[in-house]
This record gives C-alpha cells, structure tokens and sequence, in this order.
C-alpha cells in the first residue's frame, strides 16, 4: 500500500505539472544563438545495419560550478548550492527518488522527499521540490508569483482550488501559497513558490491529511534561502550573478561565433551561461543537449565577448540565457495556433 500510494502521488503531481505546461499560450520571446541544423560538417557515418541510439541530457562546461540540478541529500538534509538552499528532512524522512534531467523548456524535478520505509509515524505524504527556468518558460509569466496565477486559472476539472494565491513568509523569505485538492483521489496539494536566480522554485507537498501538511510548512522554517529570494524578484546578485534575460543581445555582444556541427539534430538546446566581469564566458550549463551539439557550442561560445554588465558604474558577472537551434514543439505549436 506505501509504494501504490507514493505512486499515486508522484504521478498526480507530475500530471498536474505537465498539463499546466502544455496549456496554449502565447509564445514567449527567447534569445535564439543560431540555427544549427542548417549549419553542419561532414562527420562520421553510421556503418549500415547498425542502429545508434542518442539522447540529449544536461551537462555542464566545468564539475566545480554549481547547477540546479546538483541538489542532494545527505546526513537527513537536502542541499542545493545553486538555490543557496538548505533543508533538513523531517525526522524519519528520506530522498525517495532522484530527479530526471531536465525539460527543453527549463522544468526541474529536483528531488522527491517523504517517509523512508522505516517511518513509525501514520499520516503519509510527499514533498516535491521542483524549479522553472524563467528564461526558457513556454508559458505567459514573466515570475514565479505570475507562474502560481497561471497555474491556479489553468486546473484541469479534476483539481479544486481550496485557497487561492496569497502572499506569505517562510524561513523569513517571501513565498507566494496556493493550495488545491483532488475530490475523487481525496489528496491535498499545498504549493509554495518563491523566485531565486531567474527560477520559479517550487516546494509542492502532498498528502490525504491536511494537518500533516500544516506542519511541513511549519517544519519549512528551519530552511535558508539566499536573500534575493522573492516571488516577484529573485535577480541574483550578492554571491550569485546577477541574472538578466536576453543580455545575449547583439547589442550586447562584442565577438560572436557560430557553433558548426557534425551531425544534423532538429531539437531546441537551451544554454545558460555566466558571464565573468570582463565579459568573457566562464561556465556554460546545457538543459538539454547531445553531446556534439555541447561540444560544437562550448567551442563557439568561449570566443564570445561581451559587454561588462555594470551596476552602479561598478562591473558583475551575469548569468543569462541563450536558445539554439529550433524552437520548440510547444513555441512553434503555439506560433501556429496565434496565426490561426
């Protein structure tokens, strides 16, 4: 019964994910760095007879700089050094599973929290802590509290809202709390969401009893969180970068280099890239990418330079986002459905 029930809730909370992201909305305009399908060397042939399977995956131009999806738990603490975040697990709680890489379009699933087979204790329930990345969001919200207003207007007929989005604070940082239920699997979402680094960070808990949940937004207190954090805000800077969207412009751009490939791929590739103060690129993090393409656009990208990024006169290292090759099937779905 434990494992139907983990199951259950996983696969609600996912659904729920993926139908918000697949709702129609107007396309969002993403910095594009270049149409590599049209752009290609001769490579290598696959011998006939032989079938080669690939798959993109999400990669990292350096081991030592943190990305989002380098959270772990250990010693009954979730950490994550590129949200600044750390949480110790409730008593008797564990990782249940690891997250999958992440979506073309910038959704996390950072880690699945809920009680370790052991756990002595009767109400069950789960903690989901996933993120969007703000640059690459498909849908019309420009932040993490215009995200929650999306998703609260966007609830299939099966899920209720059972308190709308309102403003409240959480380990003394600012978090936007919505709630919402299932009638038929009698299951209660409570939803808090707040905004670090250009990401929606959301901490999505789950459970059939109401009471438990109260308590692990209780327990939530014992959590920091850098200080930008904010719904409505969560920029950077400090001892992050300072996250701008689109400073990828040709305005900003000093010496820009095309990516050449060996293979031919019609997938989006979506980059971040931070920014050193004298404009030059010092870390590059694939969402989703095949290994040619990451290599062909480590290789173009070390020769870009930029403009410093200055504020108050005084120069920053920026973390911004670039998208390659096609865009994708949701932005070109929703491209034909606005020309209709």
């Amino acid at each position: 019964m434990r494992s139907s029930f983990y199951g259950l809730l996983f696969f609600l909370v996912l659904s729920l994910v993926a139908s918000v992201s697949s709702q129609t909305a107007k396309p969002q305009a993403v910095p594009n760095g270049g149409d590599f399908s049209n752009n290609v060397t001769s490579g290598n042939k696959v011998p006939a007879g032989v079938i080669l399977v690939k798959g993109a995956w999400s990669s990292a131009s350096d081991s030592t700089t943190a990305v989002p999806e380098g959270g772990s738990v250990a010693n009954d603490t979730f950490t994550n050094a590129y949200f600044g975040m750390s949480y110790a697990l409730p008593p008797g709680w564990t990782q249940k599973y690891e997250g999958p890489p992440p979506s073309e379009t910038g959704r996390y699933v950072l880690a699945q929290l809920g009680p370790a087979d052991t756990y002595k204790g009767s109400s069950r329930g789960l903690i989901l802590v996933t993120a969007q990345d703000m640059f690459f969001n498909p849908l019309p919200a420009s932040n993490a509290m215009e995200l929650v207003n999306y998703s609260k207007n966007h609830l299939q007929s099966d899920y209720k809202v059972e308190l709308p989005p309102s403003q409240t604070t959480v380990a003394g940082r600012p978090f936007t709390f919505f709630a919402y239920w299932s009638p038929i699997a009698e299951l209660h979402w409570y939803v808090l969401t707040t905004e670090i680094r250009c990401h929606a960070l959301q901490i999505i808990m789950s459970s059939q009893n109401t009471k438990l949940l109260e308590n692990l937004i209780l327990d939530l207190n014992r959590m920091k969180l850098p200080e930008d954090a904010d719904p409505k805000a969560g920029t950077g800077g400090g001892n992050f970068p300072v996250c701008v969207k689109d400073y990828a412009k040709d305005e900003n751009v000093l010496a820009r280099v095309d990516p050449v490939f060996p293979e031919r791929h019609f997938n989006s590739v979506p980059v971040r890239i931070i920014i050193d103060k004298d404009g030059k690129v010092k870390h590059i993090h694939f969402l989703s990418a095949f290994p040619d393409q990451s290599k062909a656009i480590t290789d173009a990208l070390k020769q870009w330079r930029f403009k410093p990024y200055l504020r108050n006169g005084k120069s920053m290292e920026v973390e911004t986002g670039i998208m390659f090759g096609r865009p994708s099937f949701h932005s070109r779905r929703t491209e034909n459905s606005a020309t209709e």
